[in-house]
């Protein structure tokens, strides 16, 4: 019976190589030259015996790429500093620290390209409600400091600590170390903001929670008038400082999700209009009369259902686009769609800005259910750490299951499989215009935190801080599949899908091509049952049918020309 249980849902990488055969794949692949397996039998990157191609048209069920038809430019695959992140590496010794750092970003491992931070306090941080530069009116920024970013944790406070210097800024050193060893050296850093310091903010406080008095109305509050050229100045404080320390910020957001959360954490609030005019009157002027004039800036930065409005503001203004390199996206309005339809619609007006997905992760890990949840078990989850089969079925739920709230679209937030979430998500997000995807925290605790407000989330990496076991969560082996086959630079091409009888969410495909003529083809089968499918590009196709296609599985099989 376990058997039949695992047999579910492959997400599937082809690697296909077209030098010397011309990009239009119509002469001689013979076979592919490298597949991968992820799935929830077990298989973790796991090579696969290659498939041969063979001449004509391909019937039934059929995945058609065409590497002629090239569209945009990938970014990079990747996940996040925090930290919290560096609290729980902070409790392994250095050696074992530095064995999951070259997981992360090592060569050898998932080699991520593409990663955020936050730039001040979020709500996965230990303790939290801090920025650099904290003293009320210091006009002049001259209090401002790092402090908080190396300051480390003492164990006199946290007895399970093994290193104490270790902290968020020395985690992107070593990142960025073990990166400098390696002939593919690029990670791309996106600093994001959650909020100003609070002297600058009309609450004058980081957040204000929901709470009777207030008809549950929080806030996290907005820019003063009078400091909003101060917020702009210590946003490129922060990159002159980062910069000081030998790391180059690649892209910013000025301020996470700035529709709020309700004043449950660190947040700021703008509207499309607002962020406009902070983007064109101040910030860019800034950054483009600073060191930091090539930084690529991206608005919004919260969830997709939203991007439309948000770009037909501010990117309809030509005033401002000179400042802009494209849009941050979430994921947290709807546990199962992508919205690609809003992504179409976006880059057929605006096609010379990026779209990025900055933020993803599982929310609201075993937390109790609030009132107005009419399914507080299933709401709770359990049992994730060192478990692969809570991953490999339906057992994740987030913020919005069950509820009964006014507003709150509950079909669009049943409960799901963590990896059926994610690979479907970066799969029809990069074949529909997003160039980068970025996973949240790498690294939490069993628990999934830390988090000052217990805001508790999935990671890819989970360790227990009492114990330091190390659980690599299947979610790390999907994310390294895309990330070591999809680098910045690769250019997304083309593909259409003919499911024959299978339902529309059944099985899911996206490709990408290198410069050097090497196609990577991903693909998903959500469904229990192994699936035969045809892999067609130009006048030939390649067969393949196994169970593990019907478990998440990445291919990577180059086919040699």
């Amino acid at each position: 019976m376990r058997k039949n249980i695992y047999k579910t849902s492959v997400f599937i990488i082809l690697l296909i190589s077209f030098f010397g055969c011309g990009v239009n794949g119509n002469k001689n692949l013979n076979s592919t030259s490298e597949i991968l397996l992820t799935s929830a039998e077990g298989d973790k990157l796991t090579r696969q015996d290659n498939v041969k191609f063979q001449k004509g048209t391909a019937d039934g069920t059929v995945i058609n790429i065409f590497p002629d038809k090239l569209k945009q430019t990938i970014d990079g695959i990747g996940t996040s500093f925090t930290e919290s992140s560096a609290f729980v590496l902070a409790h392994l010794d250095p050696e074992e620290r530095k064995e999951v750092m070259e997981q992360i970003y090592g060569s050898s491992g998932a080699n991520f390209s593409l990663t955020r931070t936050h730039l001040g306090a979020c709500d996965f941080c230990v303790e939290g409600q801090y920025s650099y530069a904290d003293k009320k009116d210091d006009l002049k920024l001259e209090s401002f400091d790092l402090a908080p970013d190396y300051e480390g944790f003492k164990r006199s406070e946290y007895p399970n600590i093994m290193d104490e210097s270790y902290d968020l800024l020395p985690m992107i050193k070593e990142a960025l170390a073990i990166k400098s060893k390696q002939n593919d050296d690029e990670l791309r850093i996106i600093a994001s903001a959650w909020t100003a310091p609070s002297w600058m903010k009309d609450i004058e406080t980081w957040y204000i929670p929901g709470a009777p008095e207030n008809s549950w109305q929080g806030t996290g509050g907005k820019l003063k008038e009078e400091y909003i050229p101060t917020y702009a100045e210590y946003i490129v404080k922060y990159l002159d400082a980062y910069q000081a320390e030998g790391i180059n910020i690649w892209g910013l957001t000025p301020v996470n999700e700035p529709h709020g959360n309700n004043g449950q954490w660190e947040s700021m609030n703008y509207t499309p209009e607002s962020q406009n005019d902070f983007v064109k009157n101040h910030l860019g002027p800034k950054l483009h009369s600073s060191n930091h004039s090539d930084i690529n800036l991206l608005i919004y930065d919260q969830n997709r259902d939203g991007l439309e409005h948000w770009t037909d503001v501010i990117l309809a203004d030509a005033e401002t686009t000179p400042f802009v390199y494209g849009t941050a996206v979430h994921w947290y309005e709807s546990t199962f769609k992508v919205y690609e339809e809003v992504f179409d619609r976006v880059n057929s007006k605006f096609p010379e800005f990026s779209i990025i997905h900055t933020e993803g992760c599982i929310d609201d890990l075993g937390k109790d259910a609030p009132d107005g949840v009419t399914d507080p078990v299933k709401f709770k989850e359990s049992n994730w750490f060192n478990n692969d089969d809570f991953w490999w079925n339906d057992n994740a739920t987030d913020w919005a299951y069950s509820v009964t709230w006014q507003g709150v679209k509950v079909e669009d937030h049943p409960a799901y499989t963590p990896v059926h979430r994610y690979a479907r998500n970066i799969i029809v997000s990069l074949d529909h215009w997003v160039t980068g995807w970025i996973d949240w925290n790498i690294v939490l605790d069993q628990d999934g935190g830390p988090n000052h407000v217990g805001n508790f989330c999935g990671a890819p990496i989970m360790i227990d801080t009492t114990t330091r076991q190390v659980y690599y969560t299947p979610i790390y082996y999907i994310l390294a599949q895309f990330s070591r086959t999809i680098r910045p630079g690769d250019k997304a091409v083309q593909t259409s899908k003919n499911l024959d009888n299978l339902g529309n969410d059944a099985l899911h495909a996206c490709a990408t091509i290198n410069d050097a003529g090497m196609l990577s083809v991903q693909l998903l089968n959500t469904t229990k049952d192994p699936i035969l499918y045809k892999l067609q590009i130009g006048s030939q196709y390649a067969v393949r049918s196994n169970n593990p296609i019907s478990e998440p599985c990445r291919d990577s099989h180059p086919a040699q020309g």
